[in-house]
């Protein structure tokens, strides 16, 4: 928890978890929705009501100002299971600096009515997008943030269903492109090589043309 208004002192510098909720719809609907994950365990704090959407997506600017250290991994998840909390427990018990953290986001409504060939993305049917960051603003530490995350990454890895959000990968080798399009990849690289044969758009996450 950041040492920081409006948190409250005694949970500052404290390891939690956190859920960040958006609905969108009536206050009346979200309360109904909402009301089973009010009753659920002891909330160390609490915070629900109606802001704009503009408001949510910038909600943690403050703690993240541009110029920080980041490392990225990532996976998509269909399930997690003991095991797989066992080893998020031990590696957020390793965190190595107070920004870096572990985010898991839903896959579900629209995006999960799609099938997994219809579209590049091949993960449809998972359940998270998983990504794990190492973040501090000093340089020196861009080494401990990526072991920490890599570590992390591998513990996990197994649980995961082989691909990841591209926007949440590094430089991680072919093979992880490959696994992140799945059966999609080889239809991907033989358009590529329809209309960019020399592969001209070739950093980031690159798809190589293929006949």
């Amino acid at each position: 928890v950041p040492p920081v208004a409006p948190f409250p002192q005694e949970l500052w510098s404290k390891k939690v978890a956190a859920v960040v909720w958006c609905y969108l719809g009536s206050q009346e609907k979200a309360d109904r929705l909402l009301a089973p994950a009010r009753k659920v365990g002891k909330m160390a704090m609490y915070g629900l009501g109606p802001v704009p959407y503009p408001a949510l997506q910038s909600t943690f600017d403050g703690l993240y100002p541009p110029g920080h250290q980041w490392y990225w991994r990532a996976d998509f998840v269909k399930e997690i299971n003991d095991k797989a909390v066992e080893q998020h427990v031990k590696n957020a018990n390793k965190l190595p600096t107070p920004q870096s953290t572990m985010h898991l986001y839903p896959i579900n409504g629209a995006a999960s009515r799609v099938g997994n060939k219809d579209t590049p993305w091949a993960y449809r049917d998972g359940n998270w997008a998983q990504v794990i960051v190492g973040v501090d603003p000093d340089p020196s530490k861009a080494k401990l943030l990526r072991d920490w995350t890599v570590s992390y990454w591998e513990d996990l890895h197994p649980y995961s269903m082989g691909g990841a959000y591209v926007n949440f990968m590094m430089e991680e080798g072919q093979e992880r492109v490959q696994a992140t399009y799945g059966e999609n990849y080889r239809r991907l690289a033989s358009i590529k090589a329809r209309y960019d044969p020399k592969n001209l758009f070739h950093v980031n996450q690159n798809i190589k043309p293929s006949g």
